[in-house]
């Protein structure tokens, strides 16, 4: 089994910053990781993706954060960043980290997708 555990979120200003990490983790061996990614819900609304960035390093924005936000990762820890800059009341949801690969399970690489708990990021205006 994985599991992905999301942290730093919290309360921030407009035009304040927050860092968000992610990490992954299992008690079965992870043979690879491919993307690792943030969404987010805000109140009513559908989920969405923020930012998603492969193995190799290859990012993807929504057009809504671009320039503002900053995905990385390290792989050497499974883990995921979101740098978030300039924050606005909009960009005030639950965001979800999302992750998926690889599993060596019998010798054999088993896919898994998985899904934080999520953690709440609110903009005050």
């Amino acid at each position: 089994q994985v599991q992905v555990v999301e942290s730093g979120g919290g309360l921030v200003q407009a035009g304040g910053s927050l860092r968000l990490s992610c990490s992954a983790s299992g008690n079965i061996n992870i043979l690879s990781i491919n993307a690792m990614g943030w969404y987010r819900q805000a109140p009513g609304k559908q989920r969405e993706l923020v930012a998603t960035i492969n193995s190799g390093g290859n990012t993807n924005y929504a057009d809504s954060v671009k320039g503002r936000f900053t995905i990385s990762r390290d792989n050497a820890k499974n883990t995921v960043y979101l740098q978030m800059a300039s924050l606005k009341p909009e960009d005030t949801a639950v965001y979800y980290c999302n992750a998926d690969g690889y599993l060596l399970i019998n010798l054999r690489g088993e896919y898994f997708e998985v899904w934080g708990q999520g953690t709440l990021v609110t903009v005050s205006s």
